[in-house]
């Protein structure tokens, strides 16, 4: 879906595929006929955008065959779909029963993590529609904390500065600009906005940002203001931002509270838990650790990284962080100029909901992600963007 700024900029907003994962080419393609081209339909839309997920074995075939890459953009086509970022955080298995810690791997500390990106930013500039010529593709913030040292710190770095170069070259050979984005994480190496400052100033290049995911972004009480304000101060580019809301609890110390959060703890993805108090922010790697007792203060509101539906907030005593969403959309394209063109509504845990909150069947998953998409749009036309055909 596109939407025009009142400065006359093209603002995009997509639905990221991860939520029905693929591992290769042929499930990718089977995504578009059976989940987004029913998404679009239901919207009433001639054209929607998708944010592509594409993992290591779909990315090496698509980056090393023309013709593989030629009938991706068919079936595109065909669908009503276009692409113009890229999620790159999850490099294979995002569909195992467990996925957990193995979301971090490879991290930048690998060589693996910068050709999978420098792929992803090949196929990316040949799928880009014919008038668009910026794409973006989202990765991990470096990696996992508790496996990373001084070395791996340096490694990236140098990592990111080859990638900078690859971009550069990729722009001079097709006249298309990808940039890519670190998407600050709770437990990873950068956990808030803040923790990017440092590595991307130390890269100093326009095509290498910041992707501003809004559940992330709450469930470490960043303001959504301070948070985007020192990052254009820092000359750091929001590349895109993920609109998503996380799990908040106010009163976490209450039985009733405990019983309706302890539903949400599953065992396939990490749900990194958060408190803020006078003493500064608390946190716990997964839900049940915080749920197990002492772990985690419980004398103030508690968030988890667990993305609820836009649309539908969690049934009472929880809530979701909607408004920290709705504060970061009016600071990204709410001003005299957007600070990023892209938008990517992300909830991909849809079937690692509560049973009884689940879709059923695959129709209802897509009412619900149209749903989602919906209220994105209502809130960018709220916000002064005109909606195009």
């Amino acid at each position: 879906m596109r939407f025009r700024h009142p400065d006359g900029t093209t603002v995009h907003l997509a639905y990221c595929t991860n939520v029905h994962p693929a591992e290769t080419l042929d499930g990718v393609l089977a995504q578009l006929r059976d989940h987004c081209e029913p998404v679009r339909r239901r919207l009433g839309r001639d054209r929607l955008g998708i944010g592509l997920w594409l993992a290591k074995d779909a990315a090496h075939s698509l980056d090393t065959d023309p013709a593989a890459l030629r009938r991706l953009r068919t079936t595109l086509d065909r669908h009503g779909l276009e692409v113009v970022t890229l999620n790159g955080f999850p490099y294979q298995g995002f569909g195992a029963e467990q996925v957990k810690y193995r979301v971090y791997k490879p991290d930048w500390g690998d060589r693996e993590r910068l050709d999978h990106t420098t792929a992803l930013a090949r196929v990316l500039a040949a799928l880009l529609p014919d008038d668009v010529t910026e794409g973006s593709v989202s990765t991990l913030p470096l990696g996992w904390r508790t496996t990373w040292d001084d070395a791996r710190a340096k490694t990236a770095h140098t990592a990111l500065l080859t990638l900078a170069e690859r971009l550069d070259a990729l722009a001079e050979l097709t006249g298309r600009s990808v940039r890519v984005g670190l998407e600050p994480e709770p437990g990873c190496t950068v956990e808030t906005t803040r923790d990017a400052l440092a590595p991307l100033t130390a890269v100093g290049h326009p095509r290498i940002g910041v992707c501003v995911d809004t559940c992330h972004l709450a469930t470490s009480f960043e303001d959504p203001h301070t948070a985007l304000d020192a990052l254009a101060a820092a000359g750091v580019p929001v590349v895109k931002s993920q609109l998503s809301a996380a799990l908040h609890a106010e009163h976490p110390r209450r039985p009733d509270v405990r019983a309706a959060l302890a539903a949400f703890d599953e065992p396939r993805f990490l749900h990194q838990t958060r408190t803020r108090t006078a003493a500064g922010l608390h946190g716990t790697d997964d839900l049940g650790a915080a749920l197990a007792g002492g772990a985690l203060p419980d004398s103030s509101p508690w968030r988890a990284h667990f993305h609820v539906p836009l649309h539908a907030a969690p049934a009472a005593p929880l809530t979701s962080t909607l408004p920290v969403l709705h504060a970061a959309l009016a600071r990204l394209v709410g001003g005299p100029h957007p600070l990023t063109g892209h938008l990517e509504v992300e909830t991909y845990t849809w079937q690692a909901l509560p049973p009884e909150l689940r879709p059923r069947a695959r129709a209802q998953l897509a009412d619900g992600i149209a749903a989602e998409l919906a209220l994105a749009r209502d809130l960018l036309t709220d916000l002064g963007l005109k909606e195009l055909p």
